[in-house]
């Protein structure tokens, strides 16, 4: 499902109730920050599976709100173009997942994962190799600026994770 998309769909029909004068209840505005905040951790790490349930209840309280809501107040019409709204946020999420996940990078084996991360201030060039080592992963630098690291799907993982441990300590600092 197109947790951000929905998310912002629902945002906006939110929006739309209240510029026609809907006062919207404290516990729905919670659910949508709350549901925000978990596919943010989502996105961020993508291991955090368990906050999927969270997200899907907190979409699922506010969507049946909103829905109710708009059709009571302003009608089913109304109503339908949102949920018809929904319905292609979800489908477009859906597409584009399937679009970034078949991408072909040349050179690599093909039962290998791989993960592209932009050598900057943050993120040195030792640094990347450094960690795809210590996750006994491969890596080579691309003309771009980026370096590929690949291996297995455990290892990617594992890298990701303390990769971004590394720059939230060096960006509080």
């Amino acid at each position: 499902m197109g947790y951000k998309e929905n998310w912002k769909v629902l945002a906006d029909l939110l929006t739309e109730l209240r510029n026609k004068g809907e006062r919207i209840p404290s516990h729905v505005m919670n659910d949508v920050r709350s549901a925000k905040t978990m596919i943010q951790i989502l996105k961020a790490d993508p291991t955090h599976i368990e906050n999927i349930p969270r997200i899907e209840t907190y979409l699922r309280i506010v969507e049946s709100y909103v829905i109710s809501r708009a059709q009571e107040k302003l009608g089913a019409e109304f109503a339908e173009k949102w949920l018809e709204k929904l319905e292609k946020a979800k489908n477009t999420e859906i597409k584009e997942k399937k679009e970034t996940t078949l991408k072909f990078v040349s050179g690599l084996p093909r039962n290998k994962e791989w993960v592209r991360v932009q050598i900057s201030e943050d993120t040195s060039r030792k640094g990347v190799e450094r960690l795809a080592k210590e996750n006994k992963l491969s890596c080579k630098m691309q003309r771009n600026g980026y370096m590929l690291v690949y291996g297995d799907d455990k290892s990617i993982k594992s890298f990701v994770k303390k990769m971004a441990q590394e720059l939230h300590s060096t960006r509080k600092k």
